[in-house]
């Protein structure tokens, strides 16, 4: 429930964690309360691009970087239509927003859209909390007439847990549309939307592609329906675990060994279909600084990152799966977290990060270039 209130920089507000700590700051944003998964997001910027991603339905973000809201918010950055974050949590949010794309402030925005924030608590604090203890779940309560601290304990206690949340059909589009090639249309690529950013589509229709977006819950008779040369299955939010539709679908693919990339959820629902399980990460990699190495090339990228699940593959050997040999590609050298999967018997791979660097750095771009050659490759 929220109230949308001028001035909420006034109003108090209290963070509760699920483990009883609790922190006291300001609200922020919309008055009233919300909740969520506590994580914490590294990036230092492209925080209009991090509000909106679907990835983070369900989640509370605690922003690592202690000023937020210096550039306001624009039109054009946004990677889907709405706010998707459940709560936000910032330390020292812009009093004024200074930027020549601005056209409102971050905490208009907010207000806006409903979403319930908090300001002026101890973000390095609560950040160490987490990594300690690993994410958790969160309440934030605003208002001049709050609950006693033992009642929204328990409300807190009382809300869903990540792990076993099936959310991708509740962020995904409901009905199919068209991206466009940018100039001469090379391939035509069905893309499985798990919750999937707008700069996506964007960077495969400037390489020649033209994109079909399906919802999560298309059949392999709808995808095939558009006569793909490639198959996309995107990023989303929620446990992998749950996704019996996706997997089976790109089972399908898989068997019909039509070329095929999936990022991040996408990743993780290729280790399913694979054989492989999945597992909670005690807090998860977020934000756009994450070290990844391409085991294919040896190189290092600085990659961008919101997963709070990974895939428990073997990184030293090859596995013989039900499609062939696979092995992993791509891997985290903070935590040696699987990172990537590709397999090497036919045209299908997987990243667990974003490369379509919004925000984030562009280290990762040549991976639709790699898409884009394994469609090449078959058609030849």
């Amino acid at each position: 429930m929220t109230t949308s209130t001028r001035g909420a920089a006034r109003v108090p507000a209290v963070l509760v964690l699920e483990d009883g700590r609790i922190f006291h700051g300001r609200a922020y944003g919309a008055v009233g309360h919300t909740f969520g998964e506590a994580v914490f997001s590294t990036g230092m910027t492209g925080y209009q691009e991090t509000l909106t991603d679907p990835s983070y339905h369900r989640q509370v973000v605690v922003m690592t970087a202690p000023h937020v809201g210096n550039t306001g918010v624009n039109d054009e950055d946004p990677e889907s239509a709405r706010i998707w974050v459940a709560g936000y949590v910032v330390r020292d949010p812009a009093r004024v927003p200074s930027n020549w794309r601005s056209q409102r402030s971050l905490d208009e925005e907010l207000v806006k859209q409903g979403v319930v924030g908090i300001s002026g608590i101890d973000t390095r604090a609560l950040t160490r909390h987490l990594r300690e203890r690993g994410a958790m779940r969160v309440g934030i309560f605003s208002g001049n007439a709050l609950p006693d601290e033992g009642t929204m304990l328990a409300e807190v206690r009382q809300a869903a847990e990540m792990k076993g949340a099936n959310l991708s059909a509740e962020v995904s589009t409901e009905e199919a549309y068209v991206v466009p090639a940018v100039g001469t249309k090379k391939f035509t690529v069905a893309a499985i939307d798990l919750g999937i950013k707008g700069m996506t589509p964007q960077l495969m229709a400037e390489r020649g592609i033209e994109v079909h977006v399906l919802p999560a819950t298309a059949t392999l008779d709808e995808v095939y329906a558009v006569n793909p040369d490639g198959v996309f299955f995107s990023n989303g939010p929620g446990d992998p675990a749950t996704a019996d539709h996706p997997v089976g679908l790109m089972s399908g693919v898989l068997e019909r060994k039509t070329p095929l990339f999936g990022i991040c959820f996408g990743n993780q629902i290729l280790g399913r279909a694979l054989g492989f399980g999945t597992f909670k990460l005690k807090y998860g990699h977020r934000g756009i600084n994450q070290p990844v190495q391409d085991r294919t090339t040896g190189k290092v990228e600085v990659t961008a990152h919101n997963h709070g699940f990974a895939v428990d593959a073997p990184l030293d050997k090859v596995s013989e799966t039900p499609y062939g040999r696979a092995e992993v590609s791509h891997v985290c050298l903070n935590d040696n977290v699987v990172e990537g999967l590709r397999l090497l018997d036919q045209p299908a791979f997987s990243v667990q990060y974003h490369p379509e660097a919004a925000a984030g750095p562009h280290d990762a771009a040549y991976l639709f270039d790699r898409f884009t050659q394994l469609m090449e490759g078959q058609r030849a």
